[in-house]
């Protein structure tokens, strides 16, 4: 059996591309156990995240397989977009998993959501059968070597999440938090993480939203804020300076038509959208509209690359152990 990983991320492929090919959290052991019901396909496990989707399969002949896998996502997808595909095959495929799940490869260098997100899809993998000794054993390998990773370096020091980027860059463009109103508009762990780090640098107000409503509340209670119905939040956007938007929604939820209908309500006031989802939440349009200012996960890029600079000598001890586990 040969390993093989075909996938596309943030440095390959925009964020347009991105969304194509990227599969709900829930269907990724349903569509790895797809994969192996093709021809030559022994085992797979699929990971999907908001940077990136990879699919690891075990096959006979590593050639074979990846041609036969380039060829399924090939029929769904234009070969414009396929060109954004990247192949790796053995000891490459090894190497690129532990980097991953060491958060080595991810936009913000050394963030800790990517280990439980590979995590999660093993799990769905192996649950759905669609893995045996080859990924099981290359999987947990690879868990092992990001627990070595994250407790003998400083990897993590700093920024370690898209979230707490964005955070950030909310600081930098709308200034101090103190007294603002954010809006958070799905109930995941990112929005959570996301909400309490507003909080904690001194955003005074949070109003949560979901489109399971019991969820909305949940999250409020926790983080001390309010909840609303998914069908109505719209209201929360005359008071909100900040919308952080993060569902698997697979079409916009916050559209330009609807800032504008409550822009005169607000009297023209700034407005800080930060879009983390992927497929995207919010219309590309809303950004065009004088006081608002939106980013989407690609245009947080800039914030990671500061951390990766700072972390270049982590980084080559990091690479050092990656290949004493190789």
């Amino acid at each position: 059996m040969e390993l093989v990983c075909l996938g596309l991320n943030h440095e390959t492929a925009p964020v347009e591309v991105r969304e194509q090919f990227a599969v709900a959290a829930e269907q990724q052991g349903a569509k790895a156990r797809e994969l192996t019901e093709l021809n030559s396909i022994a085992e797979s496990v699929v990971l999907s995240t908001c940077n990136r989707t990879e699919i690891y399969i075990a096959a006979e002949q590593a050639e074979q397989g990846a041609k036969i896998l380039h060829d399924y996502l090939a029929c769904d997808h234009n070969a414009v977009e396929m060109e954004h595909i990247y192949q790796k095959v053995g000891t490459d495929a090894r190497a690129h998993l532990f980097r991953l799940v060491s958060g080595l490869n991810s936009m913000v260098i050394g963030e800790t959501e990517i280990f439980g997100q590979v995590k999660q899809a093993y799990r769905q993998a192996l649950e759905s059968g669609a893995t045996k000794g080859i990924l099981n054993k290359l999987f947990q390998k690879s868990f092992t070597v990001g627990k070595r990773i994250r407790t003998n370096t400083r990897i993590q020091m700093g920024q370690t999440s898209v979230g707490s980027v964005a955070v950030d860059l909310a600081e930098k463009i709308f200034g101090k938090l103190k007294g603002s109103h954010v809006m958070v508009i799905g109930a995941g762990e990112v929005s959570r993480q996301v909400a309490q780090s507003m909080l904690s640098r001194g955003a005074s107000e949070v109003t949560v939203t979901n489109r399971t409503h019991e969820r909305a509340v949940d999250l409020a209670e926790a983080l001390g804020g309010a909840s609303v119905p998914f069908d109505s939040w719209e209201k929360t956007l005359v008071s909100a300076d900040i919308v952080v938007s993060s569902t698997g929604a697979t079409d916009p939820v916050l559209k330009a038509a609807q800032i504008e209908q409550v822009r005169r309500k607000r009297k023209f006031r700034p407005l800080f959208l930060i879009d983390i989802a992927v497929p995207r939440d919010i219309e590309p349009a809303a950004g065009e509209i004088e006081e608002v200012y939106l980013y989407d996960i690609d245009k947080l890029q800039q914030l990671a690359n500061e951390a990766k600079n700072s972390r270049a000598e982590q980084l080559r001890i990091c690479e050092q152990m990656i290949q004493e586990e190789l």
